[in-house]
């Protein structure tokens, strides 16, 4: 009988153990994971190296950010649209991205895109005002 008990405890410390190593493995992903994205939140690198690419995009008054980020992705300036929505919104424009029509260039940084796009309303319009 006691073999059996001490059979049964070492099953149970060889699971418990098991199971305690998964949970620092997934820990460790998951921190891992959230590390990088963060790093790409705060320090995306542009698509190009300078001079890079301009392309014009017009951002209506009824876009929604991820609207914007989707016609940046498909226009070849931002890598994931998500992460941009993301970094929009922590980027700390009250405003946000204005309506207007923007010459943006793929060596730009999501960061440096989002600045020019909330830009005060002359400097986005002023694209319209020529053309």
């Amino acid at each position: 009988m006691k073999k059996k008990e001490a059979a049964g405890v070492a099953v149970y410390s060889v699971v418990k153990i098991v199971v305690i190593i998964l949970v620092i493995m997934v820990v460790y992903r998951l921190g891992s994971m959230a590390y990088s994205y963060g790093e790409r939140i705060f320090g995306e690198p542009p698509m190009e190296s300078a001079p890079g690419t301009d392309i014009v995009i017009t951002v209506g008054s009824e876009d929604s950010v991820r609207d914007i980020a989707d016609n940046l992705k498909a226009a070849g300036l931002i890598r994931d649209a998500g992460l941009f929505v993301l970094q929009e919104r922590l980027a700390g424009y009250k405003e946000g991205v204005k309506a207007g029509t923007y010459t943006l260039n793929t060596s730009m940084t999501p960061e440096e895109l989002i600045q020019t796009m909330a830009a005060s309303s002359d400097e986005g319009d002023a694209d319209e005002d020529n053309g």
